[in-house]
């Protein structure tokens, strides 16, 4: 083992660093991110900020539909795969119990799915689709003259927050459900390392997925990983600018955009210096509680009952909103007053966003979930987050909703809404609001820090193999990386902000495009491997050799008719004496414990004690398809044709890894070993005439 100093320079040695990294996957990725971020700049100089439309246009027009079937595909899978067989299957060992209480697991799960999109969208996109609502809320019906009914002011509300929590319910969680229900079980239960393109090894072979395949695949998850992260950094700073502005300390500009992003990256990395446990840890800490205390404070001093039965109100939205837009994919503006369409703005832009942050938020919740079942982890990642989401909009979309509804002060005079500065504005209506506005800057700044030195830590991963200790070089060099690039983005359409945030979108949605791809190969391997465990996987059963006991009495007692005591007693001892020989003669002399399998005249006189201390024998079941059985014309018995029974899509390779060491798989091939050198062929050898100190053994 490499001591300390060792270790410290092997964090920072360029050669040793160099020789550590999977080379066909980190070069390939950083040339990538390089030539897209030069034609951004290109792009955005030689055409216009206007152009930036257009390209998202055309963007959105080709893929867009493609984004929309596969995010409510992905819930279909989620809800199949908890509810079928794999639903059972542990991600881990069988006898593996979660590594975190329930209650921490939820708490985490609530960090995963807060995040700067919710700061940043949590009063403007309400506020939004209240003023400027989709077409299919927009008009409320026809009269009897055939008029158009508008829709009424109470009506938009309801439909606004509906349409909002769509976009941050089921649909984000099913992509996260995939990658990482996908990670945790080839990592935990496979033993295969912690990289995307194991995802796929179900669907290309073991070969193809060392080989050229699995380089690419790898390629994909850090190009999108490093484009959503940059996205959501984009969003970060911009309403840290805000946040400055309405505080009277500095003006927005590209110039303070950049000094933002310069200091916030300093501060990601030295986290990454400190380590997971001085740096990232600590201030997720210190973050969690700050976004809890802000929301808390919103919730006492803003229109509390309202807020309170907002929550409410809004689940009862987005169950109304579901089946009208989980396959809408050309929604316009309703009276069409706003360029360009509803769902290309929204929906398909957040369904891109989503899927490129898979990879880092997808191995987050993976790593947290080890030892739960598959059951388990789809209730929890689908249903707690979204729960909270719908927490979050209902205290600060509804808080903005009312003051806008009642002072009219939320929105401007033209219609415009300040995305980046609708929460200073609502927290302007409440009191302390110096105070306030200081911690959501913080809060906007820690999730900065957090979500850089995460994803760095997940592509550094992915760019290393798959190895969980990584060099703290490479891990400062993506944390460079995501800085640099956040503000190429936001300076490549000049200076007008509305620009800045459309070359965000159009990065996340196209960088999505490929990962789209391998999204859906990584469900399709996850179905293929969930049927295969379903129909290996042992079910457990319990025989009694006898009814239950309460059973047994009654018998008794009917065939004693109106005598009681003595009669009665005598009765149930003659028929647990019948039954006794009725089940050593069904399961060919063995005991009822299945302890003599030699024949009962091999057994003792003294009975042994029941396993378990139970009459009842357990035996594990597996499932045969009717073809790979077959009638013995000797015997008359069943046979099994191993050749017919499905094949596993994974080869049974070893990895020389601590997580194979540690996975279900790596736990199995070990205890086989062990069986194999212990009891060599797998028969029993046979003692004849036992003495009495070998039956006891």
């Amino acid at each position: 083992m490499a001591s300390s100093t060792e270790a410290e320079v092997s964090n920072w040695s360029v050669s040793s660093v160099w020789r550590s990294l999977n080379k066909p996957v980190f070069v390939p990725a950083v040339i990538i991110i390089a030539v897209a971020l030069i034609f951004a700049t290109w792009f955005g100089r030689a055409q216009g900020a206007e152009a930036f439309e257009d390209l998202n246009t055309a963007i959105v027009d080709t893929i867009g539909w493609w984004y929309v079937l596969i995010c409510t595909l992905f819930i279909a899978f989620g809800i199949w795969a908890a509810f079928s067989k794999a639903g059972s299957i542990r991600l881990g060992r069988d006898d593996e119990k979660p590594e975190f209480s329930l209650m921490s697991w939820f708490t985490m799960l609530f960090s995963a799915g807060m995040g700067i999109g919710l700061v940043f969208w949590g009063v403007a996109e309400p506020l939004w689709h209240f003023t400027a609502p989709p077409e299919i809320s927009g008009d409320a019906g026809v009269d009897a003259d055939g008029n158009i009914i508008s829709a009424t002011q109470d009506h938009l509300l309801d439909t606004a927050m509906g349409a909002t929590v769509f976009h941050w319910g089921l649909h984000a969680w099913a992509i996260y459900v995939v990658v990482g229900l996908g990670l945790a079980y080839m990592t935990f239960r496979r033993g295969r390392p912690l990289t995307v393109r194991w995802l796929l090894e179900p669907i290309f072979g073991h070969k193809l997925i060392e080989s050229w395949v699995g380089h690419v695949i790898d390629v994909i998850a850090i190009v999108g990983t490093i484009f959503g992260v940059v996205t959501s950094l984009g969003l970060g700073v911009q309403q840290i600018a805000a946040g400055l502005g309405f505080m009277g300390w500095a003006e927005s500009s590209n110039m303070l955009l950049t000094i933002l992003v310069i200091c916030i990256t300093a501060i990601a990395v030295w986290s990454v210096v400190s380590g997971v446990d001085k740096g990232l840890k600590w201030l997720s800490n210190i973050n969690m509680s700050l976004a809890a205390l802000l929301a808390l404070f919103v919730l006492i001093f803003g229109p509390t009952l309202l807020l309170l039965q907002a929550f409410v109100t809004n689940i009862g939205e987005y169950v109304w909103m579901f089946p009208q837009l989980m396959f809408e994919t050309s929604a316009s503006y309703a009276g069409g007053g706003t360029d360009g369409g509803w769902s290309a703005d929204w929906t398909i832009y957040y369904w891109g966003w989503w899927m490129s942050w898979s990879p880092f938020v997808g191995m987050f919740i993976a790593r947290i979930s080890r030892g739960r079942t598959v059951r388990q982890f789809i209730t929890g990642v689908l249903l707690a987050p979204t729960l909270i989401g719908i927490l979050w909009f209902s205290i600060f979309g509804n808080a903005g909703l009312y003051y806008q509804i009642r002072d009219g002060i939320m929105v401007g005079e033209d219609g415009s809404i300040g995305q980046e500065s609708s929460l200073f504005t609502l927290l302007e209506q409440l009191p302390l609001s110096a105070i306030t506005a200081v911690v959501a800057i913080l809060v906007v700044t820690f999730f900065f820090v957090t979500s850089s030195d995460s994803g760095s830590l997940v592509v550094d991963i992915l760019s290393h193999g798959g190895r969980t200790e990584t060099p703290r070089l490479t891990r400062v060099f993506w944390a460079l990386v995501e800085g640099a690039s956040a503000i190429i983005l936001l300076t490549a359409a000049g200076e007008a902000a509305d620009a800045a945030l459309r070359v965000l979108q159009i990065s996340s949605i196209a960088a999505a495009a490929p990962m789209s791809i391998v999204i859906v190969l990584a469900m399709l391997g996850m179905i293929r491997m969930f049927i295969y465990d379903g129909q290996n996987q042992p079910r457990y059963i319990r025989l009694r050799p006898h009814a239950t006991k309460t059973a047994l009495v009654d018998a008794a007692r009917e065939a004693a008719g109106t005598e009681e005591g003595p009669a009665v007693e005598r009765n149930l001892r003659t028929l647990a004496s019948r039954q006794a020989r009725v089940a050593s003669r069904f399961l060919g002399g063995t005991s009822t414990t299945l302890a003599g399998l030699r024949g009962s005249e091999a057994r003792s006189d003294q009975e042994q004690e029941p396993v378990g201390g139970t009459e009842d024998m357990v035996f594990a079941v597996h499932d045969v398809p009717p073809e790979a059985t077959a009638v013995d014309p000797a015997t008359g018995t069943l046979s099994l044709d191993i050749e017919a029974t499905p094949d596993n899509p994974l080869t049974e390779e070893a990895f020389d890894t601590p997580e194979y060491a540690e996975s279900a798989a790596g736990w199995q091939h070990e205890s086989e070993q062990l069986y194999e050198e212990v009891v060599g062929t797998g028969e029993m050898p046979v003692v004849e005439n036992p003495s009495d100190d070998e039956q006891q053994k």
